[in-house]
């Protein structure tokens, strides 16, 4: 399985071994994803009296809201809801109904982080509509939209939300649109063998005690969900860009926009819709973190380099934090990526009049062209605003990001409207229709 080089498995092996050793992880499993396969599996510790395999159970906690949330986008996709729209518009008499299914999605809703019901993850669930009938105004701790505030209650009512629209349960749901299209067949609600069990390892002393093992029920879409880590590996793979036919790229792009931080000013960490994201040292990661009773997961992904990274442990507490990055660092250093090889590419005779230098008043703009006939407009030396763009049916272009993301620009032989502003080949060029009229430049 190894597809890195020896001293580049030896590194990672090592890093492995030293979290497993020191933090005290009854077992630890982890791999590395690249360009689709898995690159680099390692496993220490034991199960059973085995060393763990890519084949071994853990429990992947949150992870699970993201592949709920995949199901989510696929009914935005369908047309079958909008993420604008409030939840009662779908649950009709749900409590805290006016909530939007996008708050949802990414902890902004300012609902509760745990159920009004006994220690959730610990205890056997209760019913949807016991759940429900519990929600109440009590459970709403934000103005909605205010701020970040995780949420499992957010994603048992997205659950619920998935099982009323596809009219089966939110398991099944997740096992016919996202488990079985991946390939991720040993990814079950129930632990199978061979499966870790969750320990909780005492502070003080080398003993571990075995951690409860529930069906969640109406709490599952928040941490039902068990796992390999070679199925978990296949969801790396979706993360990181090829999803399979699962959802179009345009719609993972989406969830992997942040929509709040997690961390105030600092912005390393934040929520997207239905996913985790991470900005440690220039990488923009994707993914999520699980914690059960018993289990930590962790899966990453990065998108521009076709990277992803995870690791699954059964103890409840204890790792160093610092793992699944450490990972990404060694592969980086022991075996950096190449660049792609560049190639000229034809260009449309009447786009490429379009390049060169443009001025916003008299501030220096480029104009490049970029692959599918894309445009990018951008300062000159930086320090401004940037944005892609791609041409529509109707001659115009839509911004892609920045500041312009949505909005249109219009392209004229001696000038260019972008919502309103009108850009031209020379500062204030007095032959262009520039708002408020140009007179003469003067010392």
């Amino acid at each position: 399985m190894t597809q890195v080089g020896h001293r580049t498995a030896r590194a990672l092996l090592r890093r492995l071994a030293v979290e497993q050793a020191e933090c005290r992880v009854p077992s630890l499993t982890a791999a590395i994803v690249r360009d689709g396969a898995t690159a680099w599996f390692g496993g220490r510790g034991r199960v059973d009296g085995a060393a763990p395999t890519p084949a071994t159970q853990y429990r992947l906690g949150s992870i699970t809201k993201s592949m709920v949330a995949v199901v989510v986008m696929r009914l935005r996709d369908e047309g079958a809801l909008a993420l604008t729209d409030p939840l009662r518009e779908h649950l009709p008499g749900a409590p805290l109904g006016h909530l939007t299914i996008a708050q949802l999605l990414s902890h902004t809703a300012g609902l509760t982080a745990e159920p009004p019901t006994d220690w959730w993850e610990r205890t056997p669930g209760v019913p949807a509509a016991e759940l429900l009938a519990r929600l109440g105004p009590a459970e709403l701790k934000h103005r909605p939209g205010r701020r970040f505030h995780y949420s499992n209650v957010g994603f048992a009512l997205l659950g619920e939300l998935v099982a009323r629209l596809r009219g089966t349960t939110w398991l099944k749901a997740v096992r016919a649109e996202v488990l079985d299209p991946l390939g991720m067949h040993d990814t079950t609600a129930r632990p199978r063998a061979p499966h870790a069990t969750g320990y909780a390892v005492h502070p003080w002393a080398d003993v571990v005690l075995a951690e409860p093992e529930h069906d969640a029920d109406a709490m599952g879409p928040a941490g039902q969900l068990w796992s390999t880590p070679h199925d978990l590996a296949r969801w790396a793979v979706f993360l990181a860009g090829d999803t399979g036919g699962v959802v179009c790229e345009d719609t993972l792009a989406e969830m992997r926009e942040p929509a709040g931080v997690d961390d105030g000013d600092t912005w390393t960490a934040g929520f997207g819709l239905g996913l985790q994201l991470s900005r440690p040292g220039g990488r923009r990661l994707a993914g999520h973190t699980g914690s059960m009773p018993g289990f930590l997961a962790t899966v990453w992904a990065d998108p521009a380099d076709g990277a992803g990274v995870l690791f699954m442990a059964n103890t409840t507490s204890g790792l160093s934090g610092r793992l699944a990055i450490d990972l990404l660092d060694i592969l980086e250093e022991y075996e950096p990526r190449l660049p792609d090889e560049w190639h000229p590419v034809a260009a449309d005779p009447r786009l490429l009049e379009l390049t060169g230098l443009w001025h916003w008043g008299p501030k220096p703009y480029a104009l490049r062209l970029l692959p599918e006939r894309g445009l990018s407009l951008e300062p000159v030396g930086g320090g401004g605003r940037a944005s892609r763009f791609v041409p529509q049916d109707d001659g115009t272009w839509l911004g892609l990001d920045g500041y312009y993301a949505g909005e249109t620009l219009r392209v004229a032989p001696d000038h260019l409207d972008l919502n309103t502003f009108i850009f031209t080949r020379e500062p204030y060029d007095p032959t262009a229709p520039v708002p408020g009229g140009v007179s003469a430049w003067h010392a």
